[in-house]
Order: C-alpha cells, then structure tokens, then sequence
C-alpha cells in the first residue's frame, strides 16, 4: 500500500500581513501615529506623525520581506536571552567565573 501524497497550498500557509508588514505591528504603529496627531493638534506633531507612520511601514515592510515571523523569533530571542549569551566565535575560551555563572 503506497502513501496517498497531500499538497499542501501556499494560501493557508501564509504569514498574516497587513499592508506589507506584521499585522499587528502596522496597526498599533498607525494607531500610535493617530493618537500623537490628535492628541497634539499641530502642525509639528502631523508631520512628526506621519513620518513615524511612514518610517515604521517601511521598516516593518522590510523586515516582513526578510521574514515574515521576524517578530516572533525577536521575542523568542528576548525570552532566551538569559540562558543563551552571545559569543563571537565557537571557539571562545570562557574565564572562569563565566563557566560558573551557566551551571
């Protein structure tokens, strides 16, 4: 008996994006632009505003086009930060009170 094959489709496999970038994201920097614009009521602070909005769109845009989980493996970084410390090669020779703080 041979196994049946099941294609697995791209359209309920995908990131949830919104106009580029994290959903989330895209929406609660909008929703900072729009609170700083209406709460100030200047000038300054619309322009200040849609500069930030727009600057995070870009960044957000890219950073989705990198990858689009980007924010989940940042916060997974966050979350390990303490038990995995960087190290410029695999090679490093610990001292001996950085051998003592992981065990």
């Amino acid at each position: 008996m041979t196994l049946r094959a099941v294609p697995i489709r791209r359209a309920g496999n995908r990131e949830n994006l919104f106009m580029g970038g994290d959903r989330e994201m895209v929406m609660f920097s909008g929703l900072m632009a729009f609170a700083m614009v209406f709460s100030a009521q200047e000038v300054r602070a619309t322009l200040f505003g849609l500069v930030l909005w727009f600057g995070a769109l870009y960044g957000l845009r890219v950073m989705a086009k990198a990858d689009p989980a980007m924010r989940h493996v940042y916060l997974r970084h966050r979350l390990y930060k303490a038990y995995y410390p960087p190290r410029s090669t695999p090679w490093r020779v610990n001292t001996g009170g950085q051998g003592k703080r992981y065990r």
